[in-house]
């Protein structure tokens, strides 16, 4: 079966608003107010939590305090647990197109570096978990993305064949994940990182979600 996978954060939803919260609540614990911006620093919160800790350290003169990011990086999955679908919404058209490729006959996963139980919440509380074949997180197996391995089993838990999937993603992590596998990458142009992913020459970009059936054919067919 052909498969189309997604990558969640900044492909999908933008989940930035938060991301940064739950990382804002660690600052203020630590006695330094809100470090982060939402808007500003939406990029860096679709990087990860680790990336914002690291950020804020930065902007307190702390850039190699490890020791400190270990400590607050779990405060701050309990806090976006927390609070995990307040400011995040789905990108427009998004699940349209999903559920449009499901009834043309395509597999549809998700592969993310999001901790799979926090990708699992987010979807169901937005809907939509259901409507995917399968999904992975970070923590799924003992690799994650770019490791081509994390695509490909993607891919195999949603019924498909890892040779004739695409992966849709928003940062060169995708594009690298889907160029070890020997398999296409389309980056979305509206993510945090906009019209600069043209950049790394994946096979495609879409503007919009209403642009992603035609390219997926052109494809994988």
């Amino acid at each position: 079966m052909r498969t189309v996978v997604f990558d969640l954060d900044g492909t999908l939803a933008d989940t930035s608003g938060d991301l940064v919260a739950a990382a804002n609540a660690c600052f203020r614990a630590m006695g330094e107010g809100d470090l982060l911006d939402p808007v500003r620093d939406a990029g860096t919160a679709l990087r990860g939590g680790r990336a914002m800790l690291k950020l804020g350290l930065e902007r307190l003169g702390r850039p190699d305090d490890t020791a400190e990011i270990d400590r607050n990086y779990p405060l701050l999955l309990e806090a976006y647990a927390g609070a995990i679908d307040v400011h995040t919404t789905l990108y427009p058209g998004a699940m349209a197109a999903v559920e449009g490729l499901r009834r043309a006959g395509y597999g549809v996963a998700i592969c993310t570096n999001k901790p799979e139980g926090l990708a699992r919440l987010l979807m169901g509380r937005l809907g939509v978990l259901d409507v995917f074949h399968a999904l992975t997180g970070a923590d799924t197996l003992a690799i994650r993305k770019p490791d081509p391995e994390h695509l490909r089993e993607t891919v195999r838990r949603a019924g498909g064949d890892p040779a004739r999937s695409l992966l849709v993603g928003d940062t060169v992590t995708d594009r690298d994940t889907a160029r070890a596998a020997g398999v296409p990458s389309v980056l979305v142009t509206f993510g945090p990182n906009g019209a600069s992913v043209i950049e790394l020459a994946p096979e495609a970009t879409i503007a919009h979600y209403d642009e992603l059936a035609g390219v997926v054919t052109r494809l994988i067919g």
